[in-house]
C-alpha cells in the first residue's frame, strides 16, 4: 500500500480484455514505484500448504521479477519437518511454540528445509517462467547464528527459567553478498532458514526471524510476511491498515497486540530498524496477496514503518 500514489477509478467495462488492460494500466504507478527495489517475502503457513495458493504464489513471485522488482523468498516448513520426524520415530517437543532440536532432529530439519522444501518452492517459481535458485542460510555464510537463549515462566515459582532448546538459533550477522550476486545475475534467491554457528554447527532459525534479518540487511523496500491472519486487528476486530513503529510498540505494551501476533510485529519492527523501508503482515490465504499489497492502493495487510 502507498499513500503517495493516487487511487485510480476503473471504468465499467463488459469486455474481459478491456478489463484486463485497464487493470494493467492501473498498476503502472506501482510498478514504477517499486522498479529495481528488493522485496523480501516470508512464505509459509496455509499459503504453502494448499496447491492453488502455492501455484499462485509461484506466479506472483515470477511476475515481480519479470516487471523489474527483485524478490527474495524465505520459506518455512514446520508441517513437513513434523511429518518427517514422525516417519523416523523422532519425538517432536515444543517449548512456548519453539521446537526443541537435538542432534538427530537438526539433521532431519536441515534435510527437509534445505532439501525437499527448498527445491519445491524454487520449482514453483521456475515453472512460472522465472529463474529461482534454492540455497540455505549456510551457503556463503549468509545466516551466521548463535544458540537461542530462551526463558519461560515457571508456573510454580513464577520465575523465568532458561530452557535448553538444543540447536535452535538466532541470527547474529547477515552476509548478503551471495544474495546480491544472485540478484545481479537475474536470479531469485529462495532461502531455507538454516544458519551456521562460529564452530560450523547447524542451527534451526525461525523463518519469520530469518526473513526480517535478511530484509534489514539488504535494505528491502518491503518485507512481506505471509501469515494465516489478515494482519493486525483493532479492538473491534477490524484490520489496521498501517502503524508506525511507535504505535505498534504502544499496542504491544497496552495488550491490544497480544499472543502470536507479538513476535510477528516485533520481527517487523526489527526489520525496519535494521534498514527495511517497511514491513507488512498480510494474509497468505488470500490468492495473490503479494500483488494486492504492492500494486493496489488499498493494500492487503498491516504495514509497519519507522514513522
Amino acid at each position: 500500500m502507498s499513500k503517495d500514489i493516487p487511487e485510480l477509478t476503473l471504468p465499467d467495462m463488459n469486455d474481459e480484455g478491456q478489463q484486463q488492460a485497464a487493470l494493467l494500466a492501473s498498476a503502472l504507478p506501482f510498478l514504477r514505484r517499486y522498479a529495481g527495489d528488493t522485496i523480501v517475502v516470508k512464505y509459509g503457513g496455509n499459503a504453502m500448504g494448499k496447491d492453488h495458493l502455492s501455484s499462485a504464489f509461484g506466479r506472483d513471485i515470477a511476475l515481480l521479477k519479470l516487471v523489474g522488482i527483485n524478490p527474495i523468498v524465505v520459506h518455512g516448513g514446520g508441517p513437513q519437518i513434523s511429518a518427517m520426524l514422525k516417519r523416523l520415530n523422532i519425538e517432536s517437543r515444543f517449548v512456548d511454540g519453539l521446537r526443541v532440536t537435538d542432534q538427530a532432529a537438526i539433521d532431519v530439519i536441515e534435510m527437509v528445509l534445505s532439501g525437499s522444501v527448498n527445491k519445491q518452492v524454487a520449482d514453483l517459481i521456475n515453472r512460472a517462467g522465472a529463474l529461482a535458485v534454492g540455497i540455505s542460510g549456510k551457503d556463503g555464510g549468509l545466516l551466521q547464528a548463535r544458540k537461542l537463549l530462551h526463558y519461560s515462566r515457571d508456573a510454580r515459582s513464577g520465575n523465568d527459567e532458561a530452557q535448553d532448546l538444543g540447536f535452535v538459533g538466532e541470527p547474529v550477522k547477515i552476509d548478503p553478498r551471495v544474495l546480491f550476486s544472485l540478484l545481479g545475475s537475474g536470479l531469485i534467491p529462495v532461502i531455507a532458514p538454516v544458519g551456521v554457528g562460529e564452530k560450523g554447527e547447524t542451527y534451526n532459525i525461525n523463518a519469520d526471524t530469518a526473513a526480517g534479518a535478511i530484509a534489514g540487511s539488504v535494505n528491502a523496500s518491503r518485507l512481506l510476511m505471509l501469515t494465516d491472519v489478515a494482519g493486525v486487528l483493532d479492538e473491534n476486530g477490524k484490520l489496521i491498515p498501517e502503524l508506525t513503529a511507535d504505535e505498534a510498540r504502544r499496542r504491544i505494551a497496552d495488550g491490544s497486540i497480544s499472543g502470536g501476533m507479538i513476535p510477528k510485529v516485533e520481527t517487523c519492527l526489527a526489520a525496519v530498524k535494521a534498514g527495511a523501508s517497511a514491513a507488512v503482515i498480510l494474509d497468505g490465504r488470500v490468492p495473490h496477496a503479494c500483488l494486492l499489497e504492492l500494486f493496489t492502493h488499498k493494500g492487503s495487510g498491516t504495514l509497519i514503518r519507522a514513522a
